[in-house]
């Protein structure tokens, strides 16, 4: 099946149009929503069933120039890391919609499953993007949902945990996107230069060790306040109890995956001088 991955990233997107439609019949709505992302769960299954094991390189590429003046695509892909954890989200996706579907959420149900499949764009859309600002974009797409998941129908101290949540995950965003400028001023002349992660990998012979060094701390603290790593964790155990069961279930499961999964895709292969300086720090803190 061609533009396979594709499809996995515009399916949840599809199933916003008929909860608009039918978002004041709460039983249409559960049926749309347990549908959309049952749809996502095969389909990625489906994916699954044509990886071949055994080659290395990316596989089910989609690759379509989207910014081409700055270097930027729409470039999506598999490898045996991300092969699992695309499955891995639509199961939880599906067994949270599923859940909530039965009687859990009391108000507003269109707008929460509207949450929920915007939510699961996000978090399909960072295991298969293998263009730097692409990733950016669905990375930060997954903060969105989840705060109005835990602000709106979250416990009593919802407020105060989704601030704390948004404003850790925030502060990260913004280090990592300035991380990722310094990657894209560093990767080639005006014309010449990328966001592609194989590109950047053939290029990153000419980032200094210097430039390595403050780039992956850029990313690392990103990603160890995803992760969650001490002392970035404070924001998890307030998400945790005060999201709703679903919204724990996918912040458990995914979200906080995204982090761990993020130092795999890019920072450990795009700089190792900077991974062999912060190594004892990331041992340090993380067998806190």
């Amino acid at each position: 099946m061609t533009h396979l991955l594709t499809l996995l990233i515009v399916i949840p997107l599809a199933g916003l149009v008929p909860l608009v439609i039918f978002r004041r019949d709460d039983r249409a709505v559960k049926q749309v929503a347990i549908t959309t992302t049952a749809v996502e769960l095969a389909l990625s299954l489906w994916m699954l069933a044509q990886f071949h094991i055994g080659e290395a390189d990316f596989q089910l590429v989609e690759r379509i120039d989207w910014l081409p003046s700055l270097g930027i695509r729409y470039f999506v892909g598999v490898d045996g890391i991300s092969v699992l954890l695309v499955p891995m989200t639509t199961l939880l996706t599906f067994i949270s919609v599923l859940y909530s579907s039965g009687g859990a959420i009391k108000m507003r149900l269109a707008e929460y499953m509207t949450a929920f499949l915007l939510l699961e764009v996000g978090m399909v859309g960072v295991f298969l993007a293998l263009d730097l600002f692409l990733f950016y974009v669905f990375f930060e797409l997954m903060l969105v949902p989840m705060y109005l998941i835990i602000g709106i129908w979250g416990g009593p101290r919802r407020i105060y945990s989704t601030l704390k949540f948004v404003l850790f995950t925030l502060a990260g965003s913004l280090l990592m996107l300035v991380g990722i400028v310094a990657v894209y001023l560093a990767s080639g002349d005006a014309g010449s230069r990328t966001l592609s992660l194989p590109e950047l990998i053939e290029a990153r012979g000419s980032f200094s060790a210097d430039f390595q060094f403050w780039v992956f701390l850029a990313f690392g603290l990103a990603f160890a306040i995803k992760l969650p790593m001490v002392p970035f964790h404070t924001w998890l155990p307030d998400a945790h109890v005060e999201a709703p069961t679903a919204g724990s279930i996918v912040l458990a499961g995914v979200l906080l995956k995204a982090g761990g999964y993020g130092f795999l895709r890019f920072a450990l292969p795009l700089f190792p001088f900077g991974v062999q300086a912060w190594l004892p720090a990331m041992i340090l803190l993380s067998v806190v």
